[in-house]
C-alpha cells in the first residue's frame, strides 16, 4: 500500500466484559486480556475467560446474542442487539433501516450520521478506516454469537483512540455452530430476511461459512434499504499455536429518508421533506428536498485477516493482521453533493501477556498499527444524478498505539497502572488541477451553472499524545467487584472532520471556497470513573459512574437547513453519566432486565453557548424487559423503550425533541430441538415520535430536523437447525 510516511501504532487487544458467558468457543476471537483461540467450547476455559471479564476495572459488558429478544431472527438490527446495554445509546437515524446513530459517553455525537467516536471490530480486527471513521451499517450483528462492549478507557488496550470505546462483534465458528442452520423472516414495510451457515469441526480444526441478506421498502415514501453479507472462518491447530483465518464481504445500500418538521412528525411521519417554501419572501421549513435530491448511500467492504495465539506456560503471544477494501458512495442532498471514497486499509496487532496468580495478566503490552489510503471525489447532485466533478483528493492516514499495563496485587486490592502512546497522521493531496471549480444552484428556471476560484484543500497534520490510566479494584464481598479509576483520553480528528464541503443550501451546491479544512486539534479528556458489579441471590447488577473533563471536543456543525458547516474544537466541555444494568428472576418462569443510562453533556463556560447542554444527547434512556417462560416450548417477552424528557436539537438549546415511550412484544415457539418459530410486534401502540434529530448549532422554528421512528410493524419467521 502506498504511503508517504511509515508510522507505527501499537495496542494491546486486551479488553474485558461482564455479565453473561456461555462458551469459550464463542470467545475464540475475544479481545479479553489473556484470551486465546480455542478449538472447542471447553467449559473450563469459558469459566476462566468469564472470570477475567468480571475482574476488569472498567465499564464493560458482554452481550450473549442468544439471550437477546431477537436471537432467532435471520437479520437482527444493531438496535435489537445493543439497545438493552447500559451506556450504549442507539437511535434510529435514517428512518427505520439498520443505520442507527450509536454513541457511548457522547462519542461522535454531533455527526450526522455518526462516523467516528467508536472503534468497531469484527473478530478483534477493525471495521474502521485507518483514520478512525466507519460506516455503522457494515457492522452486522446477525453472524455474531457475542458482542463485547468496552466503554471509555476500558478500550485503551485495543488502541481505541476515541472517547466512546469499542464494540467487538465475535463471529460464530464451526465448533460452536456445527451443521446447517437456516433462518427466514418477513414483515411489515416489505421486510424480507434470510440467513444461513454451515459449520464443521474435527480434532485438527473447524470451519464455518455463512451468508445473510435483508431488504426493506421502508416505513416512509423514500426509505428502501438492502444489506447482503457473506463470510466465514477457519481454525487450525499447529502444535502449541492456534490460528484463525476469517473473511467477510458486505454490500450495503439504503435511501436517506431525511428529517421532517415537527408538524410532519405528528401528522404525516411517512412523508419526506421537499425543501423550504417561500412565504412572503421568507423561506419557511428549511431542510433538504429529499424527493428531488434522492440522497442515498452505497457501500461495500471486504475484510480478511488472520490471528494466531501461542501459549507457553504463563506467557501468551497474540499476533493479528487484517486487510480491508472499502468503496463508499454517499449521495448527499445538493448542499454537499456526491462524496465517493474508495480505499484500502491494513492493520497489524500484536500483544504479549504474562499471567500471574490472578485472573488478569500480571503484565501486558501490545501494538496496534493501521495505515490506509483512499481516493475521494466530489460531484454535484443534480436531481439525484451525478453532475460535474468539483473535487479530487488522495487521502492517507496512519494511526499507531503502543500500550503497556499491569495488574499488581496489593494487600487485598489490585492496582492496575497502564499507559499508551498514540500517534496519528492525516494527509490530503488535493488533485484538482483547474483554476476554478463548477457550481450549481436551482432557481425558478431550473439549475444554473457557475464557477468559483479553486482554493487548495491539501493538508498534512500530525497528532500525538500519552494516555495514562490508574485503577484500584477490590472485592467488597463474595461475587462482588468494585473499582475506581482515573484515565486520560486522546482522539485525533478523521478526514471527515478535516475536509468537508461548505457554502451549500437546500437549493444550491457548495459555493465560495466550497471546502473547509479546519486546523483541528486532537480531543483530549480526563475521566474519573467508579464502578460496582456483582450478584446477590437472584439479582445481578453492573453500575458505572463517570465524569469527564474534555478539551477541544470535536464538533461537526450544521446550519438550520441541515447544510454542513466547518468542524470545530469546543474549548472546554464536560460529560457526566451513570450506566446501570439490573437483571434477576422475578419468579420461577419470569425474568426481568433493566438498563438505565443517564448522561449530562455540557459546554463549560463557552463564550457563545455558556453551559448549555450539548445537542443530540437524551438525558435519560431506559430499557425495561420482561421474559416469561410460558411452557417448555413457548417464551413470551415485552420491552419498553423510554426517553422520559426532552432532548436539545441545537447547541443553543432553543429547540427540543419531545419525550416518548415505545413498547415491543415478541414470542418464540420451539416446535422441536431443530425448529423455532418467532413473531414480533414493534411500536405496539403505533406511537408517532421522533427517534432522533439532526444535531445543529442554531435551530430555527419550523425547520426539518426530526427523524421519525418507525410505526407499528410485525415480523415473523423461523430458524432451522440440521
Amino acid at each position: 500500500m502506498a504511503h508517504s510516511r511509515t508510522t507505527r501504532r501499537i495496542s494491546l487487544l486486551g479488553t474485558v466484559a461482564f455479565m453473561t458467558f456461555h462458551a469459550a468457543g464463542a470467545l475464540a476471537q475475544s479481545a479479553a486480556p489473556g484470551s486465546v483461540i480455542v478449538l472447542d467450547p471447553v467449559v473450563i476455559q469459558g469459566d476462566a475467560t468469564a472470570a477475567r471479564f468480571r475482574a476488569t476495572p472498567g465499564g464493560v459488558a458482554l452481550i450473549d446474542r442468544s439471550e437477546t429478544p431477537t436471537a432467532e431472527e435471520a437479520a437482527p438490527t444493531l438496535s435489537d442487539a445493543l439497545s438493552g446495554t447500559p451506556g450504549v445509546v442507539v437511535q434510529e437515524f435514517f428512518g427505520g433501516n439498520d443505520q442507527p446513530r450509536i454513541q457511548i459517553r457522547g462519542s461522535g455525537l454531533q455527526q450526522n450520521p455518526t462516523e467516528r467516536g467508536l472503534l468497531v471490530l469484527q473478530d478483534g480486527m477493525p471495521v474502521n478506516r485507518a483514520d478512525g471513521s466507519y460506516v455503522v451499517g457494515l457492522a452486522t450483528p446477525g453472524p455474531a454469537e457475542d458482542i463485547e462492549v468496552f466503554r471509555g478507557a476500558a478500550a485503551n488496550r485495543l488502541g481505541a483512540n476515541v472517547l466512546g470505546g469499542a464494540l467487538n462483534f465475535i463471529s460464530a465458528s464451526g465448533a460452536t455452530t456445527p451443521g446447517t442452520r437456516l433462518s427466514f423472516g418477513a414483515g411489515s414495510f416489505g421486510r424480507v430476511d434470510v440467513a444461513g451457515s454451515y459449520g464443521v469441526v474435527n480434532d485438527q480444526g473447524d470451519a464455518l461459512l455463512r451468508f445473510e441478506h435483508s431488504e426493506k421498502d421502508g416505513y416512509r415514501d423514500y426509505n428502501s434499504s438492502r444489506r447482503s453479507s457473506v463470510g466465514g472462518n477457519a481454525t487450525l491447530q499447529m502444535g502449541e499455536a492456534t490460528t484463525r483465518l476469517f473473511f467477510s464481504h458486505t454490500d450495503l445500500r439504503f435511501d436517506v429518508a431525511g428529517p421532517l418538521t415537527w408538524d410532519a412528525i405528528r401528522n404525516d411521519p411517512t412523508s419526506n421533506h421537499t425543501g423550504p417554501v417561500i412565504v412572503g419572501g421568507i423561506p419557511v421549513g428549511p431542510g433538504p428536498n429529499v424527493l428531488r435530491d434522492l440522497p442515498r448511500r452505497a457501500t461495500t467492504q471486504t475484510l480478511a485477516g488472520a490471528r494466531t495465539t501461542l501459549e507457553d506456560g504463563d506467557n501468551i503471544y497474540d499476533l493479528g493482521f487484517s486487510l480491508s477494501r472499502t468503496d463508499d458512495s454517499f449521495r448527499f442532498p445538493i448542499s454537499a453533493g456526491y462524496r465517493d471514497t474508495d480505499g484500502t486499509d491494513a492493520t497489524l496487532t500484536a500483544r504479549y501477556s504474562r499471567m500471574g496468580e490472578g485472573e488478569l495478566p500480571l503484565f501486558e503490552t501490545g501494538l496496534y498499527w493501521s495505515v490506509g489510503e483512499a481516493d475521494r471525489d466530489y460531484y454535484h447532485n443534480l436531481s439525484g444524478t451525478r453532475g460535474p466533478a468539483f473535487g479530487h483528493n488522495r487521502l492517507r492516514a496512519d494511526t499507531l498505539s503502543l500500550f503497556a499495563g499491569a495488574n499488581l496485587p496489593l494487600a487485598g486490592f489490585t492496582l492496575s497502572p497502564s499507559v499508551a502512546f498514540n500517534h496519528a497522521n492525516r494527509e490530503n493531496d488535493d488533485r484538482w488541477g483547474a483554476a476554478t471549480r463548477p457550481t450549481f444552484a436551482y432557481g425558478p428556471g431550473g439549475p444554473t451553472a457557475g464557477t468559483a476560484p479553486a482554493v487548495s484543500t491539501s493538508y498534512d497534520r500530525s497528532y500525538h499524545g500519552f494516555t495514562p490510566a490508574l485503577a484500584l479494584s477490590w472485592q467488597p464481598a463474595e461475587d462482588q467487584f468494585a473499582w475506581i479509576s482515573i484515565s486520560r483520553g486522546f482522539e485525533p480528528p478523521t478526514h471527515d472532520d478535516l475536509l468537508g464541503t461548505v457554502g451549500g443550501s437546500p437549493n444550491s451546491g457548495p459555493t465560495g471556497t466550497m471546502f473547509a479544512t479546519p486546523d483541528l486539534k486532537a480531543q483530549t479528556s480526563t475521566t474519573l470513573e467508579l464502578g460496582w458489579r456483582g450478584r446477590w441471590q437472584n439479582l445481578e447488577w453492573d453500575a458505572t459512574a463517570y465524569h469527564s473533563r474534555i478539551r477541544n471536543e470535536l464538533l461537526s456543525l450544521r446550519d438550520e437547513s441541515g447544510a454542513t458547516l466547518a468542524s470545530v474544537n469546543a474549548d472546554r466541555t464536560r460529560h457526566t453519566g451513570l450506566e446501570l444494568g439490573l437483571s434477576g428472576d422475578l419468579g420461577e418462569r419470569l425474568r426481568g432486565r433493566l438498563a438505565w443510562t443517564w448522561q449530562d453533556f455540557r459546554f463549560d463556560g463557552d463564550p457563545v453557548r455558556g453551559d448549555n447542554r450539548i445537542a443530540g444527547a437524551p438525558r435519560h434512556l431506559i430499557t425495561a424487559a420482561l421474559d416469561w417462560q410460558a411452557s417448555e416450548q413457548l417464551t413470551v417477552g415485552g420491552t419498553l423503550h423510554w426517553i422520559p424528557d426532552e432532548t436539545p436539537v441545537d447547541n443553543m438549546n432553543t429547540m427540543f425533541n419531545d419525550a416518548y415511550a415505545v413498547v415491543d412484544l415478541g414470542a418464540d415457539y420451539a416446535l422441536n430441538d431443530r425448529a423455532v418459530l418467532f413473531a414480533r410486534v414493534t411500536n405496539l401502540f403505533d406511537e408517532r415520535y421522533a427517534a432522533s434529530t439532526l444535531v445543529v448549532d442554531v435551530a430555527t422554528a419550523g425547520q426539518a430536523a426530526f427523524i421519525p421512528g418507525e410505526g407499528r410493524a410485525i415480523h415473523v419467521g423461523t430458524r432451522l437447525r440440521f
